[in-house]
């Protein structure tokens, strides 16, 4: 026994202080004697118009990953899950997410396990099966999509489209409707398209994507349950959890 709420395992998380929905979304996929604990990475809620005032966002909060791991690291957490899907294929390699890790694990002072979200849908499409050509949409500008073609070209995947929904500023990401959701998952999908991915973790998709599986008849990957799908399974909780993916309920 961890504590009395986490007798089976306690993460860390670290997510951006703008972020309104790892937190609510992560609490509803926990299974029982599981527990969140989140630090907040601090950034402006600036405005984004371009790919460079979205480069500068991620700049900001790569500039402030370890104050946040530090602060989480109080609660002696178990394992620790990056909150965040931008950063985590930032730099444009898989070179770069292991470099994460390492700050992660030299701020916390031990080989804590860890995961990203670049991980993630990798071990997740290939849970579903999916053997090359996906679509991904996500609430950034089209400077995103260098570093999830590299990341993700290095697995063997072909993005084949694209969505960038421009959000006007970080916060401003999970301020949609449903409808807007549905739209661009639409906009992105086809005959061509094995699997899509919501990537963007204030992107309130997480049910949302649960539905969208029945009515495309193909996976959809968001990433905030696909993250922490990863992060349970690898730390040998094998739960299935209903409503927010087949991920979740059947590997």
């Amino acid at each position: 026994m961890r504590d009395y709420l986490a007798w089976r395992l306690a993460f860390g998380v670290t997510t951006p202080s703008t972020n309104t929905v790892v937190q609510p979304e992560y609490d509803d996929m926990r299974p029982a004697g599981v527990t969140n604990h989140l630090a907040r990475m601090v950034i402006a809620d600036d405005p984004v118009t371009s790919d460079a005032d979205f480069e500068r966002q991620l700049e900001a909060i790569d500039k402030s990953l370890e104050d946040a791991v530090a602060r989480v690291m109080d609660a002696k957490p178990n394992a620790f899950i990056l909150g965040i899907s931008a950063l985590s294929v930032w730099g444009g390699s898989i070179e770069w997410g292991e470099e994460l890790k390492r700050r992660v694990r030299k701020v916390a002072g031990w080989d804590i396990p860890i995961s990203i979200a670049s991980d993630a849908v990798a071990a997740g499409l290939k849970a579903h099966g999916i053997r090359k050509k996906i679509a991904i949409m996500e609430p950034y500008y089209p400077c995103i999509e260098p570093r999830l073609n590299a990341v993700l070209g290095h697995y063997g995947y072909e993005i084949v489209r694209f969505c960038h929904m421009r959000g006007k500023s970080p916060a401003s990401y999970s301020v949609l409707t449903a409808q807007d959701m549905i739209k661009a998952i639409r906009s992105i999908d086809g005959p061509d398209v094995e699997a899509i991915v919501a990537f963007g973790a204030n992107l309130p998709f997480a049910k949302l994507a649960d539905e969208a599986e029945r009515w495309l008849d193909k996976p959809v990957l968001q990433i905030n349950a696909t993250t922490y799908w990863h992060a349970l399974r690898t730390n040998g909780i094998t739960d299935k959890v209903y409503g927010y993916g087949s991920l979740l309920a059947k590997f």
